[in-house]
């Protein structure tokens, strides 16, 4: 967790086979969980997102200190951004995310499980945006609690979730869990990595429940397989 943040806390997963995703309203994964070989490929999305046309009005620093120079970029179906990775464990108080391994550990999250109670960083990925500010609104531009994220790292896919805010003027976070799958250290205090982590949030989607990570994977294949393919 970042010393700086207000209520942080927020995504990955194993990887699935995608289908297209339903046009319409914003898409909610339904049926059966069942874990495949996935089609798109770390390389099929960071392809998609080489350039970078910015949708926020400024910069994000990485870290506090930092200078600010990363943007987040958009596309008619995305947006995104290329940064660090930091650990939040806020949420539920869990083996790994709790007051004894994180001193900065908060019980709270910005978004709630569909039983009221914060969001499992140990347990679910996900992913924390920027709390509103005049550099970015995430909800202008259709994101929000449950959003599906796709995180890339060293040739690695993980689907997430968007599950927590963070500080106004810095960006690359993301859950314990979300760490985890990519194989990056997620020990809240000595974990993360300091650059190449690409978080890819999905327009107009939402997982529900939030708190089900095989959700997200479907949603996020689907949704992925839709937008590598220019659909």
């Amino acid at each position: 967790m970042r010393f700086q943040s207000l209520t942080l806390a927020a995504a990955g997963a194993a990887l699935l086979a995608p289908t297209s995703p339903p046009p319409g309203p914003p898409f909610v994964p339904d049926g059966p969980e069942v874990l495949r070989e996935v089609d798109v490929s770390a390389a099929d999305l960071l392809s998609r997102v080489s350039k970078c046309t910015a949708v926020s009005k400024g910069r994000y620093r990485s870290d506090n200190g930092a200078t600010a120079k990363i943007p987040v970029c958009g596309t008619d179906d995305v947006v995104f951004w290329k940064a660090d990775m930091d650990i939040d464990c806020d949420g539920q108080v869990t083996g790994r995310c709790n007051s004894r391994t994180d001193p900065h550990f908060s019980g709270a999250t910005a978004f709630r499980q569909s039983d009221g109670r914060p969001l499992s960083a140990e347990r679910l990925p996900y992913i924390v945006v920027p709390t509103p500010s005049g550099i970015w609104d995430y909800r202008a531009h259709g994101v929000r609690g449950g959003s599906v994220a796709a995180v890339v790292y060293r040739g690695r896919v993980r689907y997430a979730v968007v599950g927590d805010v963070g500080p106004r003027g810095i960006i690359g976070e993301a859950s314990y869990a979300t760490a985890k799958a990519l194989g990056i250290p997620s020990d809240p205090r000595s974990g993360g990595t300091a650059s190449g982590v690409t978080y890819i949030v999905f327009k107009n989607t939402r997982v529900k429940p939030i708190e089900d990570p095989a959700a997200a994977v479907v949603a996020g294949e689907r949704l992925a397989k839709k937008f590598v393919d220019g659909e």
